[in-house]
């Protein structure tokens, strides 16, 4: 199998392409600055986990804006602060804020040359399009899950892609779904047959910080540590 094999890739886009680990510790910081003892990064970004992937099993259709809000304040009384609700509606809006990773401009500029390019992520439109304008690249198809009505891992979301897709002219077997999260992304990527790639953006730290362990490592076809590294592999397989 070579990249070169695969007419679209399909990208998850927080934590792929949006540093969203970042991004979320930021905007926590009025919340987590009041803990009298503080927290290291990788306990706040497990325990976001913990709380966003049970309020999107709860809450399916809720927009991801205002279901981080639910997020902050559960996190709050999980950590007995008070979270008043405009700084609960603050961090539900910080999704525009969080920051591109410092490759994923600049690959996605290459790669449009050679795929069609595609969303398939757990966000709302209106936030999707603030981070559309960090990444600088027109996407050939956006999925998100307001579109859908449901968050992945949910089989909805990757049957949802894999029909459009195809009205698109791209069968199951050209698309090489690109993600992060083994979650989220490669554990139902395997259960739909999709061949995956994983950019291992966290391949220095411990743990799975803002996604859910998988328990299993699913199987995927690639692995690189950045979206530079992919990139590279690309040019080296096509000799150039």
């Amino acid at each position: 199998m070579k990249l070169g094999d695969f007419k679209a890739l399909t990208f998850d886009c927080y934590g792929t392409l949006i540093d969203w680990e970042s991004g979320m510790v930021e905007a926590l910081k009025p919340l987590t600055s009041r803990m009298k003892k503080p927290l290291p990064r990788n306990n706040i970004l497990e325990a976001h986990a913990r709380h966003e992937s049970s309020q999107q099993l709860y809450t399916p259709a809720m927009k991801y804006s205002e279901l981080l809000a639910v997020v902050y304040k559960r996190l709050a009384e999980e950590w007995g602060l008070a979270a008043p609700h405009d700084e609960c509606q603050a961090y539900g809006n910080s999704i525009k804020d969080w920051p591109a990773f410092p490759d994923s401009v600049e690959a996605l500029a290459f790669l449009k040359k050679h795929y069609k390019l595609v969303i398939l992520s757990n966000v709302d439109n209106a936030s999707f399009a603030h981070s559309n304008q960090r990444l600088q690249v027109a996407f050939d198809a956006i999925y998100t899950a307001q579109d859908i009505g449901s968050y992945k891992p949910s089989d909805r979301n990757f049957d949802y892609m894999i029909a459009k897709l195809q009205g698109l002219g791209v069968a199951k077997s050209e698309i090489l779904h690109t993600a992060e999260s083994l979650f989220h992304d490669h554990a139902p990527a395997n259960k739909h047959g999709l061949a995956s790639c994983w950019i291992y953006r966290r391949h220095d730290q411990k743990g799975f910080g803002a996604t859910i362990n998988p328990g299993v490592v699913p199987k995927h076809n690639f692995r690189f540590n950045s979206m530079a590294d992919l990139v590279a592999a690309y040019r080296k397989e096509a000799g150039g």
